[in-house]
């Protein structure tokens, strides 16, 4: 901090536009007494502000798209209504709840406790934490690039990182897939500067970040597959390479507990199915796309004098391919034993791309002979412009799967009369859980035992007996479903059909975003 601090104190001391130009194009600075200092040798404070530069564009426009339709049309789907619940539990009841669910997302659901805590609940406090996030993972993958490739490359990856259609979807989640990508930038960020300057302070560091990374989704661990790779194939040393072994393996350790407590709640990735052409085809095109930018001179040659304490064998395709490639071609060969690949929990590989497809825009702006100032911008711009159809449908509530605030909201219309509510399945009971002033007065009449507590997130339901006796009792019910084809897969769901279809009568139905809301009268 105190380095950042200089830096910015000596550019209001000392600040003029050209100035600011030399400092973020790395030209002769000249010093106070007149005499000019080469690139290398800038001040300590100069060195930061050229820093600061470098991630102030991809940054920038990170944060803006991230903020752009952050509401979503005023919508949030099921995994971010998990949160939201979870959110508002207290941290005795999250760690009741992980104890027997969702506990891969534990610590995630604490961050965003304290985060309600501060400044209340909303879609906006709900979403930021990921805004910030990726913003934070677009300027860390500038520095990156800027290290081991030269600062134009490093603020095209930024820019590349920040325009990627997924990268942007999931800066607007609620949910710890943003928070990820930026502490796996960190920790490759980190991974560059320890084989550099190896210390037992920077290992350890770089242990912590990997440690929190996997806290917040262990798929995160991909990457330390990958940066071994990254390891292996620059040997760096002997010292150096105890010191990343060491490292990594106190991340693992630390990890272990999480990994093996979600493996007793694996039925909760049962829904995932085997991966589909389409996604088989966009791994392999992400994935040679990466392969041909690394054969590019710009990726191949090692780091600049600027950075010769790092090993000779260390450039810029010998850190991204790796981390591109080995997590989504990892996660995809895990299919072999269980279906797991979802691009969410490989996020992270979208660094490792981004640096490489800034090799591929710096060459292309190096052979055109425009000046990168003005060129890349312009590039960020027209490939913002060239994805607004999909930038556009992302901020909608039709990019998710259901909007749990719409159903709310029509049931708090189409209620009247009724005084009994149905979910099939029970997790549509999320519904409520986030609206619950949309359901006053409406009794749950399957339910036994609440979310909290029971340490769930949807609660206990009475046996199919219990629930048809309670239907019974009603006069008026609503129903809340997916949209389509109703399916009941369980004993309670058929039990809670037969007792409408016997002795109810469906008076309106209406389908929004992914959820249907029925409203039944009792047949007199």
């Amino acid at each position: 901090m105190g380095e950042w601090a200089a830096g910015v104190a000596a550019v209001v001391n000392d600040i003029s536009l050209p100035r600011v130009r030399q400092y973020a194009e790395g030209v002769e600075v000249v010093g106070r007494a007149g005499m000019p200092r080469q690139a290398g040798s800038v001040s300590r404070g100069s060195a930061s502000y050229g820093r600061i530069f470098l991630c102030a564009g991809p940054g920038l426009l990170a944060l803006v798209l991230g903020l752009w339709g952050l509401t979503r049309e005023h919508s949030m789907w099921r995994d971010e209504a998990a949160t939201w619940q979870a959110a508002h539990r207290s941290l005795a009841g999250t760690v009741h709840m992980v104890s027997q669910v969702d506990v891969v997302h534990g610590v995630y659901y604490a961050v965003m406790h304290e985060v309600f805590a501060l400044f209340g609940d909303s879609l906006v406090a709900l979403r930021l934490p990921s805004v910030l996030a990726t913003a934070g993972a677009c300027a860390l993958t500038a520095l990156i690039g800027a290290r081991l490739s030269g600062r134009w490359v490093g603020m095209a990856a930024g820019l590349a990182l920040a325009v990627v259609p997924a990268v942007q979807e999931y800066a607007q989640e609620g949910r710890s897939y943003a928070l990820v990508l930026a502490f796996v930038a960190l920790a490759t960020w980190l991974l560059v500067g320890a084989l550099g300057r190896p210390s037992a302070l920077r290992w350890a560091g770089y242990a912590g970040v990997v440690l929190v990374a996997a806290l917040l989704n262990w798929f995160s661990l991909l990457a330390l597959v990958a940066h071994a790779v990254t390891v292996a194939y620059v040997r760096p040393g002997r010292a150096r390479g105890i010191g990343w072994a060491l490292a990594a393996a106190g991340a693992v350790t630390g990890a272990l507990p999480l990994i093996l407590a979600s493996g007793a709640q694996a039925d909760q990735v049962a829904w995932i199915k085997p991966l589909g052409w389409s996604t088989v085809l966009g791994v392999v095109i992400t994935v040679a796309v990466a392969v041909l930018c690394a054969r590019m001179a710009r990726a191949r040659l090692p780091q600049s004098a600027r950075d010769s304490a790092l090993p000779a064998r260390v450039s810029l395709a010998a850190v991204a391919l790796p981390l591109c490639a080995v997590p989504q071609i990892g996660l995809a060969v895990v299919l072999l034993v269980k279906p797991l690949y979802i691009t969410r929990y490989v996020l992270f590989a979208y660094v490792g791309f981004a640096l490489l497809v800034g090799v591929l825009l710096a060459t292309i702006i190096g052979r055109v002979r425009a000046h990168p100032r003005v060129l890349l911008p312009a590039t960020a711009v027209l490939a913002v412009l060239a994805l607004l159809p999909i930038e556009l449908r992302l901020r909608t509530a039709e990019s998710r799967v259901d909007d749990v605030l719409t159903a709310a909201a029509i049931v708090g219309h189409v209620r009247h009369g009724a005084d009994g509510v149905l979910y099939i399945p029970a997790a549509r009971r999320d519904t409520a859980l986030v609206s619950p002033h949309a359901f006053a007065g409406l009794r749950d009449l399957a339910l036994a035992q609440g979310p909290v507590e029971s340490g769930t997130l949807k609660g206990v339901e009475a046996g199919p007996g219990a629930i048809e006796q309670a239907v019974l009792d009603a006069r008026g019910i609503v129903l809340v479903t997916d949209a389509g084809p109703l399916h009941a897969d369980s004993a309670r769901d058929r039990a809670k059909l037969r007792a409408l279809d016997e002795h109810f009568v469906r008076r309106s139905m209406s389908v929004a975003r992914g959820r249907q809301v029925s409203v039944y009268e009792r047949v007199r």
